[in-house]
Parts: structure tokens; sequence; C-alpha cells
């Protein structure tokens, strides 16, 4: 008899095995996700093999000290290895005022934390997360609630499609 995933039930899955034939990092190699804004921070988190991103919460930033020890506990209690920040650059590529202030808080970050922390260039994340939950008929006081998590998770499933993308070289394929 064998079991979902075409082993026997007895058998443990190797531990190269992988989403289409890409090799997990580890066990569990979860990836966050972050959309940094001056009152609160979206965070989303990867599934263990780093293919789907979902919405986790919303920390209210009272100061920045605080919302990275919140981060940090988030990351160490679902066993993240990477931290992603989505960097809002302007249409045309350049860094503004608010990604200085999102690099900023992205060294300090660095700074409290031995996980590799990267940006992500997260132009219109916050649009489509709006759009998304104006689409799913959600009232607005509800949506101003979920729309910054979302739009963690648009970033994270970005650098995830891009990581995967990466790593499966130009010649495999994905189908």
């Amino acid at each position: 008899m064998l079991g979902v995933w075409g082993y026997p039930p007895a058998l443990k899955v190797p531990q190269d095995w992988g989403f289409r034939g890409l090799k997990r990092v580890s066990e569990h190699t979860r990836v966050m996700g972050l959309d940094i804004g001056e009152k609160r921070i979206g965070v989303a988190l990867s599934d263990p093999l780093g293919i789907m991103a979902g919405a986790l919460t919303v920390i209210e930033r009272t100061t920045d000290e605080a919302a990275v020890k919140q981060i940090i506990d988030l990351a160490r209690e679902n066993e993240v290895e990477r931290i992603v920040v989505g960097l809002p650059r302007s249409l045309d590529g350049s860094l503004g005022k608010q990604a200085q202030a999102v690099q900023s808080f992205v060294d300090l970050l660095k700074i409290r934390t031995q996980l590799s922390v990267v940006t992500w260039d997260e132009r219109l994340s916050t649009v489509a997360a709006e759009r998304t939950l104006l689409e799913v008929g959600m009232k607005r006081d509800k949506r101003k609630k979920r729309r910054d998590s979302l739009a963690a998770a648009f970033i994270l499933q970005g650098y995830l499609d891009r990581e995967r993308s990466n790593a499966s070289g130009p010649n495999q394929d994905l189908s």
C-alpha cells in the first residue's frame, strides 16, 4: 500500500525531496514577508516548502525597537530562516523618502537578528491587496485591518516565485 506521495507509509520522505524536483534547504524552511508602513507592519509567512505565502498578522508600530522584537519573536515561533522586506520604490525605480525609512528599519532588523534579511521591490503591492479585498466584498473597516498583511503576502509570494524560478534553472520544466 502506498501513502499520499507514493511512498510506503512506513518510509519517510527523503531530505532532498522538494516541490517539482527542487531541493528543500531543511525540514522547516519558512520565509517571512514584511510590508512596513508608518503605523503598521504587515506580516506574511511561507509554507515550509517555500511555495506559497499567506497573510499572518499585523503589528502595530509604536516604536521601531518594539516592532523589531515582535518580528523576531514571530520569526522564532514560526522557525523562519529568512525575512523579506518590501522596499517601496517609486514607479521610476528610485528610492524616495518612505524607502529610506524602510531601509533604516531593515538596518536595525539586521543588527538585532542573525537571520538573513533581504529587500524586495514592493511597488503596487498595497494597491493589489486593496483591490483583492474589494473584489471579495470586504467592508472598509475590515479591509484596513487585513490590507497590510495581505500586501506582505503579495511581496513574499513575488520573492518566492522568483527564488523558485532561479533555483530551477532555464531548462527545467515547472509545469
